[in-house]
C-alpha cells in the first residue's frame, strides 16, 4: 500500500467512525443519557474528528458531496 492508499483508507474509516458514533449519540441522546460516560465520550470523538476534517478541508483532502455532513459539524 503507498502513502496516497494509505491515506485515503485513513480518511474513510475517520469518516466512516465518525458517522458511526454520531447515530449511537442521536440514540443515546434520544433514551436521555448525554450525561453518560459513553456519550461523552462520543462528543469528546467528535471534537476531535471534526477537526480532523477541518483540517482535510483545508488543505483540499476532503470535497463536501452533501450538505448533510456540513450541517452535521
Amino acid at each position: 500500500m503507498n502513502r496516497l492508499e494509505a491515506f485515503e483508507a485513513m480518511r474513510e474509516e475517520i469518516l466512516n467512525q465518525a458517522e458511526t458514533e454520531q447515530k449511537r449519540m442521536d440514540q443515546l441522546r434520544a433514551e436521555g443519557k448525554e450525561k453518560s460516560a459513553t456519550y461523552r465520550q462520543y462528543l469528546g470523538n467528535r471534537l476531535f474528528y471534526n477537526r480532523v476534517k477541518d483540517l482535510y478541508r483545508k488543505y483540499g483532502l476532503l470535497e463536501e458531496t452533501n450538505t448533510e455532513e456540513k450541517e452535521a459539524d
